[in-house]
């Protein structure tokens, strides 16, 4: 039975990744802060005969430690890690201070890094690691500031796993979504022009579920993926790689600025 790690598996990308690798057979090991999303966790895989769970911040000293050990002692063995724990609004560059440049650095990169760092060691032939990053990491965006740098940063770790540790069959990838329809993301639709900025730009009928981004990830966790390493897959509809508009895009009327 082979055994995943999920960070941030409480909600979101986390909880819909969970319930795919679950149904696939696989053992899951849920990291996350909140025990009651936890809860909710165990009660979306319908027991925790197949799962074993623990709150703890990802970015506490000892986290990569207590992950590998709850992981170990339970199931024997990592096959697979998913670094999907993030946090997101940011601000730009210029509106950003140091304290906020950690958080966010500290939560997508550093805590990423150590845990591939801990987990490594124990994976063999057929095993990998897919770290979810985003658009902001595959292309410029406005108001990336803190996040862009983390979600940067984490793909080139991605690329370097890939070429260090390729030759010992395991394998590194990335996926990056664009806007998806998780509940850190779906307050901001409020805001008229984040909606219009990421609806009328993308070549789609509609924007990404969680479950989009659980397939791709599941996916690279399957053996059809066994060849797939140092890649970024970028699901967003078409975001990132067109210059599309909507037609109500095309013929809304341009007001102000010259």
């Amino acid at each position: 039975m082979q055994v995943a790690i999920i960070t941030g598996a409480g909600s979101g990308i986390g909880l819909a990744t969970a319930k795919l690798l679950h149904d696939a057979g696989m053992a899951v090991v849920g990291v996350g802060r909140d025990p009651a999303k936890l809860a909710t966790l165990a009660e979306a895989l319908g027991g925790i005969e197949r799962l074993a769970t623990l709150s703890v911040d990802v970015t506490a000293a000892d986290a990569p430690q207590r992950i590998v050990k709850l992981a170990l002692d339970r199931f024997g063995r990592i096959d697979f890690l998913i670094n999907n724990a993030g946090i997101g609004s940011p601000k730009p560059l210029d509106e950003t201070d140091d304290a906020t440049l950690d958080h966010f650095l500290d939560i997508m990169l550093r805590a990423p890094f150590r845990l591939c760092r801990d987990v490594i060691p124990h994976m063999g032939p057929g095993s990998g690691v897919v770290n979810v990053t985003s658009t902001f990491a595959m292309i410029g965006g406005k108001r990336g500031g803190a996040y862009s740098a983390a979600k940067g940063g984490l793909k080139s770790l991605t690329e370097h796993m890939a070429c260090e540790y390729g030759p010992r069959g395991i394998r590194s990838n990335c996926v990056a979504p664009g806007v998806t329809m998780t509940d850190m993301v779906r307050h901001r639709f409020e805001d008229e022009t984040f909606k219009r900025v990421n609806v009328e730009t993308t070549p789609y009928p509609r924007l990404a579920e969680a479950e989009d981004i659980a397939a791709t990830i599941a996916f690279l966790c399957s053996p059809g993926g066994e060849m797939i390493n140092g890649q970024s897959i970028v699901v967003d509809g078409g975001w990132t790689r067109t210059k599309y508009l909507s037609p109500r895009a095309l013929t809304s009327e341009w007001v102000g600025g010259a």
